[in-house]
């Protein structure tokens, strides 16, 4: 059953009224329309309750897909109360974690641009992300990659999202940047979060929740940069200024 993925369009939207539309056989709901997002490409999934008529509410562990990516599958926690089929819920996400990860995320697009190495790994989390990429050289300064980070947010530059055609995609394979995954295809259209005027600063196929501009991620920079094996370097992204020494 596909439920319609508010957060797509409208990833400031907290939560959505919504009618439950089945309940899988691991006890996972499916509603009609979500503000829900589905672990996916390194974020996480959202956290959250569905609020009830009666007022009490049903706690929301987790988020992911089921067969397919537009199956959203909401995991309840271990002792929470089953809705029923047909039954109307508010559903409303843990805005303060969704909005870091949120910033997280653009911040690692950004990483990307600083560093234009193939991606061979993501994970995007509240206080810490990271980044892998196929990277031989090991002369990179977390100082000085975090000083271009910075001026990158503090530019305060527009983040959107616009749609190509698979076939464009496939004449431009710049703008895939993982070197292991790649987009979905098969709806003809491929989903593109583009970060300054007129996407002058990137540009990439992405399915996850941003920022609207730049300057929201906030004071951020690389803890730490590590090897993981002979040509992967990996960058750790953390909130914060940069701890002196």
């Amino acid at each position: 059953m596909r439920t319609e993925p508010l957060f797509r369009d409208q990833p400031y939207l907290k939560s959505a009224e919504a009618v439950v539309v089945g309940i899988n056989d691991r006890g996972g709901v499916i509603l009609d329309r979500t503000v829900f997002y589905a672990a996916s490409g390194g974020q996480p999934g959202d956290t959250g309750r569905l609020l009830r008529a009666d007022g009490s509410s049903i706690a929301i562990a987790a988020t992911v897909t089921g067969d397919t990516k537009d199956d959203i599958v909401h995991v309840p926690s271990d002792s929470a109360e089953m809705p029923e089929i047909g039954e109307p819920v508010t559903a409303a996400i843990d805005w303060e974690r969704r909005y870091n990860l949120m910033r997280m995320h653009t911040a690692c697009h950004l990483l990307s641009v600083i560093c234009p190495f193939p991606v061979t790994g993501t994970s995007v989390d509240e206080a810490e992300s990271r980044l892998d990429f196929d990277l031989p050289e090991a002369g990179w300064s977390k100082e000085i990659v975090t000083v271009r980070l910075m001026e990158l947010v503090a530019a305060d530059h527009p983040v959107f999202v616009r749609w190509i055609s698979e076939e464009e995609l496939e004449a431009n394979p710049s703008l895939v940047k993982s070197k292991n995954v790649r987009p979905p295809v098969g709806a003809g259209r491929i989903r593109l979060v583009c970060i300054g005027e007129d996407a002058v600063v990137d540009s990439q196929p992405c399915g996850g929740t941003h920022v609207a501009r730049t300057g929201e991620i906030g004071e951020i920079h690389i803890g730490k940069i590590e090897k993981k094996g002979r040509e992967n370097r990996r960058f750790r992204l953390r909130f914060g200024p940069q701890p002196n020494g």
